[in-house]
C-alpha cells in the first residue's frame, strides 16, 4: 500500500490507525521536498476528508519551493477512512466532522431527498447518511487528531513542537470552526473552507456567543464561493449566508480572522480554498 501511494503522490506514506474510540482511519503523510527533520523540523497541517482531498491538496506541498510566493515548510497529514469504509467516506464524515448536538437543517434533508429522486443514492444509503448526523461526534474526532494521531506523527516524522495547522472543507470547514472555538491552543492556524453551517441554529453560533468579546489567538481563515450564494440550491445558499453571518459576528471582536471569496462551486472550491489558506496563514 505504501509503495502504491509513493507512486501516486510524491513523498507520501500511508498507514491505518484505530482511534481510542474504536474507529479506523486511513492516514496519508506527505513530507516537504528534501525534508530532513534532523536539520529543521516542520509543523503539521492536518487536512480532513483525506479520501477526497489528498489528491487535490497534497501536490501543493511544492508551494514550499515556489520562488514567487513561498509557503512555510509543513508536513501534510490527510485523514480519511480505510478498507471497506473508504467506500462510505461521505456518510462517515457526518459522524466525525459535525459537532455534537448540531441540528439538521431541513434544506439539508431536502438535498439528500433530491439525490434519491435523481438516482444518485438509494433510499438505504440516504437513511444511513442522515442517521450519522443524529449522533455526530466531532468531539471524539478532534481528540483523535490531537491525542491519538499527533503523537505518532511527531514520533515517526520528527515534526516541530508547535506551529500546526488544520484545514477542512464543507462539513470539514464546520469542524474547523468547531476546533477553533474548542481547542484553539493546539493549532496555530485554521482554514475553514465553505463551512457547512447549514442551520442558523448551528452550535458554532452558540459557542461563539459563549466566548464573549475575546476570540482565540489562533489564526482563522474562512472562504466561501460566489456560486454558492448565486446558485439556486437552498442548502448552499444557506451555507454561504450563515458563513457570512458568522464572519460578521467576529468583526467587533479582537482576533486574527481573515476571509476570501472564491469563484467556484461548492464541489470545485476545495483546492482553491486550501491554497487561499496556505497563502494567507502560512506564507514564508
Amino acid at each position: 500500500m505504501s509503495t502504491m501511494w509513493q507512486g501516486c503522490l510524491a513523498h507520501t506514506d500511508y498507514f491505518e490507525m484505530r482511534s481510542s474510540g474504536g474507529h479506523d482511519y486511513g492516514v496519508w503523510v506527505t513530507t516537504p521536498p528534501r525534508y530532513d527533520p534532523a536539520a529543521a523540523q516542520a509543523p503539521v497541517v492536518y487536512v480532513l476528508d483525506g479520501n477526497w482531498a489528498v489528491g487535490m491538496t497534497a501536490p501543493l506541498i511544492v508551494t514550499q519551493l515556489d520562488p514567487m510566493q513561498s509557503i512555510q515548510p509543513y508536513v501534510q497529514v490527510s485523514v480519511g477512512y480505510a478498507g471497506e469504509e473508504a467506500e462510505h467516506w461521505e456518510r462517515l464524515r457526518n459522524r466525525d466532522l459535525v459537532p455534537p448536538g448540531e441540528p439538521i437543517a431541513k434544506e439539508y434533508i431536502d438535498a439528500v431527498e433530491m439525490g434519491v429522486e435523481a438516482g444518485t443514492m438509494t433510499r438505504e444509503q440516504a437513511d444511513a447518511y442522515l442517521a450519522e448526523l443524529s449522533d455526530s461526534r466531532g468531539d471524539m474526532f478532534l481528540n483523535f487528531l490531537t491525542d491519538d494521531l499527533h503523537p505518532r506523527i511527531e514520533r515517526d516524522y520528527g515534526t516541530a513542537p508547535s506551529g500546526h495547522g488544520l484545514f477542512g472543507y464543507s462539513y470539514g470547514g464546520l469542524f474547523s470552526l468547531y476546533a477553533w472555538l474548542t481547542k484553539s491552543t493546539f493549532f496555530e492556524s485554521i482554514g475553514a473552507g465553505s463551512p457547512g453551517i447549514v442551520n442558523a441554529d448551528s452550535q458554532v453560533f452558540a459557542r461563539l456567543q459563549a466566548m464573549g468579546d475575546t476570540l482565540p489567538a489562533t489564526k482563522l481563515h474562512v472562504t466561501f464561493n460566489d456560486r454558492e450564494m448565486l446558485g439556486d440550491m437552498a442548502v448552499y445558499q444557506n451555507l454561504a449566508k450563515n458563513a457570512a453571518t458568522f464572519l460578521h459576528r467576529l468583526t467587533s471582536r479582537s482576533g486574527s480572522v481573515t476571509s476570501a471569496l472564491m469563484h467556484e462551486t461548492h464541489v470545485t472550491g476545495l483546492q482553491a480554498s486550501f491554497l487561499s489558506y496556505l497563502r494567507t496563514c502560512r506564507a514564508q
